[in-house]
This record gives C-alpha cells, sequence and structure tokens, in this order.
C-alpha cells in the first residue's frame, strides 16, 4: 500500500465524465458550463476518459475508443484546444473541487505519434510486428516496457500534466505495466504534486491470471497498492454482477467484499461503483426505482470513494458507446433521486466514513446491514435491497432513531427494525 495514502479518500465522491458525449457539443466548454450541477450533487473529483487525440488506423466506429491515444501529450480537437482544457481545470479548482485525467500507458493506437517516431518502444508479436497481447483490442499496439527509455518519455508526459494543474490520474489496466515504473512515476509526479492522488483500473482476476500464464505482466491489487491510492473494486465484480444475473447469491457477493478487509492494508481505498463506462448502466439492471435508491445508498455507504458515471443520476439505462457519439439522456432528472443523492454525499463526508472501524454483512431475506465504529460513535446502515417484507435483528436498544437520510422514525421493539423500501443510515453517538 502507498504508505502516505490518506484515509480521507474513502470520503471522496468521483464524477466520470466522457467528454464527447456530454452537452450539446461534446467539448470542454460544455462541460465547464454544467460544473455548478456536477459540484451541487457533492462531487470531489471530476474525472475524464481520455482527452487526448485518437488514432485513425484501425479505427473502431466512425469516432474511434479514446483509449485509443495518438499523441499523448495532445488535445482531442474535438473537444477543444489546450487552453480551453486548461480553463476548465482552472474552474474546476474554483468550485473546489480536483481534476483527474485518464492515463492509458499500456498501448497507444496503431499511428501514434510513438510508432511513428520511437517504434522500439512498442512490444513485437512473433511475426516481428507490432501488437496487442489480448484478444479484440485490434485498434491499439501495445508498449514494450523494457525499453527504459520509453519509462522516461511516459513520465514526463505524467510530469507535465501534473504541471498544467491536473490533480490525479486514473490510470487505464495499470496491472499489465510493471510494478517499478508505476513506483518510479508516482515519486516522480510528487515532485510537480505532492498530493496527486493515484487511481488504478485493476482488472477482475480471471483476467490477470491470463495474462500470467502467457508470461505477460499481471499485477495484483495488493502489488498495485503499493504505488496507487484507490483500486477498482474488479476482485469481486464476478460476484456482484452475478448476483443480478442470478448466478450467486447477495451473501456471495457480501461475503467476498468482507473478505477485503482482511486482505489489504489498513488504509487501502477502493473505487465502489454501480456503473461505469465499461459496465452496464445501473438504471439497466436494477430497473425498480425504489431498488436503485437502496442500492445506491448501499453505494455511498461502503467503505471506499464513491463513483458516479455521468448520466448515472438521470437514471439513464444506456451505457454510451466508446466508439460513436451517443448522448447522455438527462430527461429523467428526478428532484427525489438527486436530494437523494446530495444527502448520502453529506453523510459521505463524515470523518467516521474514512477512519471508523468498518462491518458488513448479508442476513436473513437479503438485507445488508453495515456500520462503521469509532469511539464512542457508531453509524449503522440497513438496506433492504430485495423490498423483502418483514422484519430485521439489529444489535440497537428498545426505541425510536432517527433515518439521518430523510429525518424518518425508525422504530426498534424487542430488538428487531421493520423493513422499508427505502435506505436507512441511524448515527449513534
Amino acid at each position: 500500500m502507498a504508505k502516505d495514502t490518506c484515509k480521507s479518500l474513502r470520503n471522496k465522491i468521483i464524477y466520470s465524465v466522457f467528454v464527447r458525449n456530454y452537452g450539446k457539443n461534446g467539448t470542454f466548454k460544455d462541460v465547464e458550463e454544467d460544473l455548478a450541477r456536477i459540484k451541487e450533487l457533492g462531487t470531489d473529483i471530476v474525472w475524464f476518459l481520455p482527452i487526448h487525440p485518437i488514432g485513425e488506423k484501425n479505427r473502431k466506429g466512425v469516432l474511434g475508443s479514446p483509449y485509443a491515444i495518438k499523441d499523448y501529450r495532445g488535445i482531442n480537437s474535438e473537444y477543444g484546444t489546450i487552453e480551453d482544457f486548461k480553463s476548465l481545470v482552472d474552474k474546476i479548482h474554483e468550485f473546489g473541487m480536483l481534476c483527474m485525467i485518464d492515463v492509458v500507458y499500456n498501448h497507444t493506437s496503431p499511428d501514434s505519434w510513438l510508432v511513428d517516431n520511437h517504434p522500439e518502444y512498442f512490444y513485437k508479436k512473433q511475426d516481428g510486428n507490432m501488437g496487442n497481447k489480448v484478444g479484440d483490442w485490434t485498434d491499439i499496439v501495445d508498449l514494450d516496457y523494457n525499453n527504459k527509455d520509453l519509462w522516461e518519455y511516459q513520465i514526463e508526459t505524467l510530469k507535465y500534466w501534473a504541471s498544467v494543474g491536473v490533480d490525479g490520474f486514473r490510470c487505464d489496466v495499470a496491472p499489465l505495466v510493471p510494478l517499478d515504473f508505476w513506483l518510479l512515476a508516482r515519486q516522480s509526479v510528487a515532485q510537480v504534486n505532492p498530493d496527486h492522488i493515484w487511481l488504478s483500473e485493476t482488472v477482475h482476476p480471471h483476467f490477470l491470471l491470463e495474462m500470467r500464464k502467457h508470461g505477460f505482466v499481471g499485477l495484483s491489487d495488493s502489488e498495485i497498492y503499493q504505488a496507487f491510492d484507490i483500486t477498482y473494486d474488479y476482485d469481486v465484480n464476478v460476484e456482484y454482477t452475478g448476483y443480478f444475473d442470478k448466478k450467486n447469491s447477495l451473501k456471495d457477493y457480501i461475503n467476498k467484499v468482507k473478505m477485503q478487509d482482511g486482505m489489504y492494508p489498513d488504509n487501502y481505498v477502493k473505487l465502489r461503483f454501480l456503473e461505469n463506462h465499461d459496465q452496464p448502466r445501473a438504471k439497466k439492471f436494477i430497473p425498480d426505482e425504489d431498488a436503485l435508491k437502496i442500492w445506491t445508498g448501499f453505494l455511498y455507504f461502503q467503505k471506499g470513494a464513491t463513483l458516479i458515471y455521468a448520466g448515472q443520476e438521470a437514471q439513464d439505462p444506456n451505457c454510451p458507446s466508446l466508439f460513436d457519439s451517443d448522448k447522455v439522456n438527462w430527461d429523467n432528472l428526478k428532484e427525489d433521486y438527486i436530494s437523494l443523492l446530495k444527502r448520502l454525499a453529506q453523510i459521505k463526508r463524515m470523518d467516521i466514513v474514512a477512519s471508523g472501524f468498518y462491518t458488513v454483512d448479508c442476513v436473513e431475506n437479503d438485507v445488508i446491514l453495515a456500520s462503521y465504529e469509532k469511539d464512542n460513535n457508531r453509524l449503522l446502515g440497513i438496506f433492504n435491497v430485495s423490498k423483502a417484507e418483514g422484519n430485521v435483528q439489529i444489535s440497537l436498544a428498545d426505541g425510536v432513531y432517527k433515518n439521518v437520510i430523510d429525518d424518518s422514525d425508525i422504530h426498534v421493539l424487542e430488538g428487531k427494525v421493520k423493513l422499508v423500501n427505502k435506505p436507512i443510515i441511524i448515527e449513534l453517538n
């Protein structure tokens, strides 16, 4: 674990933006005009999917994937200019938020600046041609980190973006790049910004093992944590999606989540999400309005940073394409759901959520019980995600308590609480 990772990152809410599909024109200016609303949701960090020029060779779709980068030091002209981006970063800072950009260091587009100027930086297949190590990533070619000159170029690029005001990096498939590179990169960027935030897209365990099977770099979450502050929770994602696909129980998922506390260092931070740009929208597999609110309550309550993918707050069921223009549908913005997000964001900022001792369990009727304890304080969450009827046993004395989400009364009688179709959080002092 990065020794200087601060537990307060567990209080953070990250808002993910794919500029192409944002606003009327899909530009930096469109995002800048919406920053006040983004801030009001409780956002701390605005993370942009790659902002760089996109390759044309082997391009997927009409516009291509932002993850097939042509020039790490350039700006996608469809989004605006470098001056537009700097203006956006300045405005993000004025709103008291931080700016994070995507770093895609495993590969470039086949017609990238590096391909043209430094072909020696690239992985070669058995036939001697550039290519990629994994299946259908046909629009990219992989870099070869055995070449230490590549390290210098990549780190100088990171330092450049830090120097223009970028506060953090979300690093795409970081486990496929050597750990020693990330350690050096973290150390080097700290010379520009000692508080820089490092978020790793870690990978599913089966993908990690597949890479290792073929002799390639495949870093576990435990290894990645040495250089990064936050990692994806793909280590439990199979069980999370498996629950909705009826492949495993809710308890199977929660049991995997419980294991994380025994596997990782005390100051570990996970990125918690219901959806992201690579996953189906939450509204797609949780269409029920009340169930979605309950899962959202659990999302914010979980130990770790919270991710909201732009459009999630509008309950858009369509996950935008990475390869073509596919605008977010904002027509379903509902005041009660937005109010819930804002209230949950306030609770997320409580110190006990960052530094309290966390427990979580799945009890009868597929009810999730979770709590934070610190000193003589306790925060208790009850999440009836299956909308079950009946009661749940709770370790509280009989009496009337307040649900801090909506100030409604919660009655405990004979050690039980009646199940309701909304998230419950009780604060005990």
